[in-house]
C-alpha cells in the first residue's frame, strides 16, 4: 500500500476530507460518521421567484466535521488530520494498572498466548506516559491495516513478527527504530518485561510525514441521538477469554458509559479511574495458528461471523464482515440495516465462540455464569 510522505498533504487535503466526507485509504468504510449536522433558520421569503429576507424561517443543515474514530466533533483540527498510534499494552496482571486505555479512541482485546492483550489505538487524544508496552503479534497486521498506516507503538517481537510488521503497512515504532526519540522508558513501580512505557507525543513527533489520516472503523450515530434502532435492554456482558483471563462489562446509566471489571473488581487505570467506554462491540472470529509462532493465536479479522454490539444499555445482534485488511467494520442487524453506534469511545472483544455472554435486564453480573 502506498503511503502519504509529506505532512502538508495531509493538511490540505485531509483536511477537507475530515470536514466534509472522511475516506478510506482503500476497501469499504462506512459512509456515515464523517459529519454530524446541526440545525440553523435562515429568513427568506420569495417574490416573484426570487429569494429575499423575510421574518418567516426555514431550517438548513450545516456540516459539523467529526472525529473519524469516535464521531465526536473536532475540537482539533491538528489532531483530526494526524496518523493514529496503535500501542500494544500488557493485560497481565503484573502490568496493572495500565496508563492511557481511558483516553483511548478504540481499543481492541486479542487473545494471544496466555491473558489477552491490548491494542490501543490513540488519535483524538493521546497519553503521556501511555503502556505497559508489550511485543506485537501478527494478527495485528490484518486488525490494523485499515487505519491508514498507522503508527505502531510497542516493545519489538521475535524475528518473524518484526519482519512481518516491516513488511506491512503498520509504522513500526519499536523501543529498537524509535530509540530515545519515542520516549521510552521503564518504570520503577513495576517489574520487567511489564514496565516498559513511552509518550504518543514524542511518537507523533518522530511521524516525519509517516502515517496517514485514519478513515472511520464504525458508522456512529449523530452525536446528540440516543436512541439505539432495535436495541434490547441488558445490564452487560461477561467474557472468559484465552488463559482463564475473565472480564464484564456492566451499563452505568448514571455516566452513559459501559464499565470494565476484571473478575468482580473493577479495571482501574493508573489514575484510580475505572475503564469506562461508550460502546462494547463483540466480535466472535475464528483465531488460526500463526505463521511466526506456533504457540501464538491469530485473530482471523477478514471475513465475516456473529456480532454483538453494547451501546446505551442496549444490546443489538447481527454480524460483522470485512471483505479485506483495508476495510472497516461493517456491522449489519438482522434485517441487513446498519448498526450505528454511539459517538465517542469503542471497545472491541475479538472472542473465540462461546466465550462471551450477556446479562440480560432484570438480573446482576453475579446472577450470570462466566462462560
Amino acid at each position: 500500500m502506498m503511503r502519504q510522505t509529506t505532512k502538508n498533504y495531509r493538511f490540505s487535503a485531509v483536511l477537507a476530507a475530515v470536514g466534509l466526507a472522511v475516506t478510506s485509504c482503500g476497501g469499504g468504510s462506512p459512509s456515515a460518521g464523517s459529519t454530524t449536522t446541526v440545525p440553523t433558520t435562515t429568513p427568506v421569503s420569495t417574490t416573484s421567484g426570487v429569494a429575499t429576507p423575510s421574518s418567516e424561517n426555514t431550517t438548513t443543515t450545516v456540516p459539523v466535521p467529526v472525529m473519524p474514530l469516535t464521531g465526536l466533533p473536532v475540537v482539533d483540527e491538528a489532531a483530526a488530520v494526524r496518523p493514529a498510534i496503535a500501542a500494544k499494552i500488557d493485560n497481565h496482571p503484573g502490568a496493572r494498572p495500565q496508563t492511557g486505555l481511558n483516553v483511548a479512541d478504540i481499543v481492541y482485546e486479542e487473545n494471544v498466548e496466555k491473558w489477552t492483550r491490548f491494542a490501543a489505538v490513540f488519535h483524538s487524544t493521546g497519553s503521556d506516559p501511555v503502556g505497559p508496552l508489550r511485543s506485537g503479534r501478527t494478527q495485528d497486521i490484518d486488525l490494523l491495516t485499515s487505519l491508514n498506516s498507522p503508527l505502531f507503538l510497542w516493545s519489538g517481537g521475535n524475528a518473524a513478527v518484526t519482519t512481518a510488521i516491516r513488511n506491512s503497512s503498520l509504522v513500526n515504532m519499536s523501543s529498537s527504530v524509535a530509540r530515545d526519540g519515542g520516549g521510552f522508558f521503564r518504570s520503577t513501580d513495576k517489574k520487567a518485561p511489564h514496565n516498559l512505557f513511552s509518550k504518543t507525543t514524542n511518537i507523533w513527533a518522530l511521524d516525519e510525514g509517516r502515517g496517514g489520516t485514519p478513515p472511520p472503523q464504525f458508522e456512529y450515530r449523530d452525536s446528540r441521538d440516543a436512541t439505539v434502532d432495535g436495541g434490547a435492554g441488558i445490564v452487560g456482558v461477561k467474557l472468559t477469554m484465552d488463559g482463564s483471563m475473565r472480564a464484564a462489562w456492566e451499563w452505568n446509566a448514571d455516566t452513559g458509559k459501559f464499565r470494565r471489571f476484571h473478575e468482580n473488581t473493577a479495571h482501574s487505570d493508573s489514575d484510580g479511574n475505572q475503564i469506562a467506554f461508550d460502546n462494547v462491540v463483540v466480535i466472535q472470529c475464528e483465531y488460526k495458528t500463526s505463521s511466526a509462532d506456533a504457540r501464538s493465536p491469530e485473530a482471523q479479522t477478514v471475513g465475516s461471523g456473529p456480532v454483538w454490539v453494547y451501546s446505551a444499555g442496549t444490546l443489538v445482534e447481527g454480524t460483522w464482515n470485512r471483505p479485506d485488511n483495508r476495510s472497516a467494520w461493517n456491522l449489519r442487524d438482522s434485517s441487513g440495516a446498519t448498526i450505528a453506534l454511539t459517538a465517542g469511545r469503542t471497545w472491541v472483544e475479538l472472542i473465540r465462540e462461546g466465550q462471551a455472554v450477556t446479562v440480560p435486564a432484570g438480573q446482576a453480573l453475579a446472577d450470570v455464569a462466566w462462560p
